[in-house]
């Protein structure tokens, strides 16, 4: 009884710091018409995105309150034609340019070498970056608002979190999760003040920059080699002297990461050996997040019959856990009924992922887009 009660108060800590976060320190720009005098450069590095680029573009195409704006793509390598869609797409606006990317050198991966690419072959006169991923399609004044969001925050890098369109039952298992670890887990407004590089978050979906603390940072050749190349960066950013900040973005754009359960899984599986580190950092942390998330289900159906007063108390960690789930859903754009209910399912997935990630990593089987992940 005495362990279940302490999970009970260790999940209830969690759901109320997820509140806190959600409620008072997550920033949330302004989505309604906003206008920023300054220079803008939106960077697109785009790799075989031909089949869902199109509405990314057109709604760059379509941003407004940002008189000065650069639209930079570049096509990495692609095989499929991405650039024809490009072209055919953006006609003769001449906001857009259309760049030819090489190969990564030998300690690049692809992913910041084009982002890079992008950063040092634009326009010197922007002093703004805004890096766009393809499946990315923002609102009208999405880019205006993260960039006045940048500035009120004084940082050199702002992260508006774009909303996550989970359409199918392994998009909703996973997908919320990333919203709710960083909701649960990180605090907010101590990672905006603290210089520490430990403390730091972001995603690359949707990421804007002031172009002298990003070159200061040294860029993405700071973090050539780095899988997670968007926290990476982060942390470049805060060891240059730059703050940092995470921001709400689902009324500012959305995403649907994956098209399919084997792309959202090799995605995943690419990428959080890297979250972890070290592979007994993992284990423990998954460990927790199961003992925590996973195990209370299973205590209250097992010890319904025998242990009624300690499947009640276990059922409430369920349920406290849940309210987790929902309070980040809600606070993010996302789904809250009925997923939520299933988050202890979701939590056993993420376990596994990390399994697989470590397993494949090991065996030097990782690749992503045709390139090997190292």
């Amino acid at each position: 009884m005495t362990a279940v009660g302490v999970l009970v108060v260790a999940v209830a800590v969690l759901t109320a710091h997820t509140l806190v976060n959600a409620t008072r320190w997550l920033r949330r720009p302004a989505a309604g018409p906003v206008e920023v005098t300054e220079a803008v450069a939106v960077l697109l590095p785009l790799r075989d995105e031909a089949d869902r680029v199109a509405p990314c573009l057109r709604a760059l195409l379509a941003q407004r309150g940002v008189p000065d704006l650069r639209i930079v793509v570049l096509d990495d390598g692609s095989t499929d034609g991405t650039a024809d869609v490009v072209r055919a797409v953006a006609g003769d606006d001449p906001r857009l340019t259309l760049l030819t990317g090489v190969a990564p050198p030998p300690g690049w991966l692809g992913k910041p070498h084009a982002c890079w690419q992008l950063a040092t072959r634009t326009d010197p006169a922007p002093t703004v970056l805004a890096f766009v991923d393809a499946d990315v399609v923002l609102t009208p004044y999405a880019v205006a608002a993260a960039v006045t969001e940048l500035r009120a925050a004084g940082a050199a890098l702002l992260s508006p979190y774009p909303r996550i369109v989970a359409r199918t039952a392994a998009d909703r298992l996973v997908q919320p999760l990333l919203q709710w670890l960083w909701l649960t887990f990180l605090p907010l407004r101590a990672m905006e003040r603290s210089p520490r590089p430990s403390l730091a978050a972001a995603g690359g979906q949707f990421l804007v920059v002031d172009r002298a603390g990003y070159l200061r940072a040294g860029g993405h050749a700071a973090v050539a080699d780095q899988v997670l190349e968007d926290i990476e960066l982060a942390r470049a950013v805060k060891r240059a002297g730059g703050r940092i900040a995470l921001a709400d973005g689902s009324r500012l754009a959305t995403c649907r990461m994956y098209e399919s359960w084997p792309q959202l899984r090799d995605g995943y599986t690419k990428s959080l050996w890297s979250s972890f580190g070290h592979p007994a950092a993992a284990a423990v942390v998954v460990a927790l997040l199961l003992l925590l998330y996973t195990a209370p289900p299973l205590v209250a159906a097992v010890l319904a019959p025998t242990a009624p007063l300690v499947s009640l108390v276990a059922l409430v960690a369920y349920l406290l856990g849940v309210a987790g789930r929902v309070i980040s859903a809600r606070a993010t754009g996302g789904r809250a009924w009925p997923d939520a209910l299933a988050h202890p399912v979701s939590v056993g997935v993420l376990g596994w992922l990390t399994l697989r990630s470590y397993h494949l990593r090991k065996r030097q089987r990782l690749t992503w887009r045709g390139r090997p992940v190292t």
